[in-house]
């Protein structure tokens, strides 16, 4: 009776053992759900933001682009609006300088103001740099400029033209508009490129 006994203990506690195991093997094959990581949780969050948030699109001008909706003073403090102005003449040429009465700004200017009478009858010359009003207006005077300075301090309509050069200054460019759009961008080039290539441009714009 005693081994019968021994024997029913022995069986019950293997029995409650194998019973255990049974518990973990079905924990263990009970499939765990997937973990959320950090990085699933910034996808989620990034696509969210594309969802609610437009994608900043560049506002760089491109070859084909309208002429900015701009206003801007002159070396007389007068408003010069783009807009107006392409609505009244056919081809607008614009050239951009780092810094009036400097050297090299004073060659471009000069080359501009010489070429000046070939140009008047077939595009409307404007100059564009971030001086004020008043540097605009001595520059104007002193190199006897026939044609306006734009002054954009904050370099507005400089930067939708891609001539700003951080963190201050700008690049020495010229752009052609004709009818209203972009038809050509040349930005950083020299002062004597820019005369010599924007006059061949406008002329064969014309013909």
């Amino acid at each position: 009776m005693t081994e019968l006994r021994r024997s029913a203990r022995v069986s019950a506690r293997n029995n409650g053992e194998t019973k255990i195991e049974s518990l973990k093997d079905s924990k263990v094959s009970k499939p765990k759900d997937k973990k959320v990581t950090k990085k699933d949780t910034k996808d989620t969050k990034d696509e969210s933001k594309e969802e609610t948030e437009p994608k900043e699109s560049s506002k760089e001008l491109e070859i084909g682009d309208e002429i900015p909706d701009i206003t801007l003073l002159n070396q007389d403090e007068e408003s010069i609006s783009l807009k107006e102005a392409a609505s009244s003449n056919k081809i607008i040429l614009i050239f951009a300088y780092p810094k009036a009465s400097t050297p090299g700004c004073t060659r471009q200017a000069c080359g501009f103001r010489d070429n000046f009478n070939e140009l008047k009858n077939k595009a409307l010359v404007l100059g564009l740099s971030a001086d004020q009003p008043k540097s605009q207006k001595k520059f104007q005077t002193k190199q006897n400029l026939q044609y306006d300075l734009l002054s954009d301090p904050q370099r507005k309509l400089i930067g939708l033209l891609g001539a700003k050069k951080s963190p201050t200054g700008i690049k020495r460019s010229h752009w052609i508009f004709q009818n209203g759009k972009l038809v050509v961008k040349k930005i950083q080039i020299s002062p004597e490129s820019s005369v010599s290539d924007g006059k061949k441009q406008v002329l064969e714009l014309v013909e």
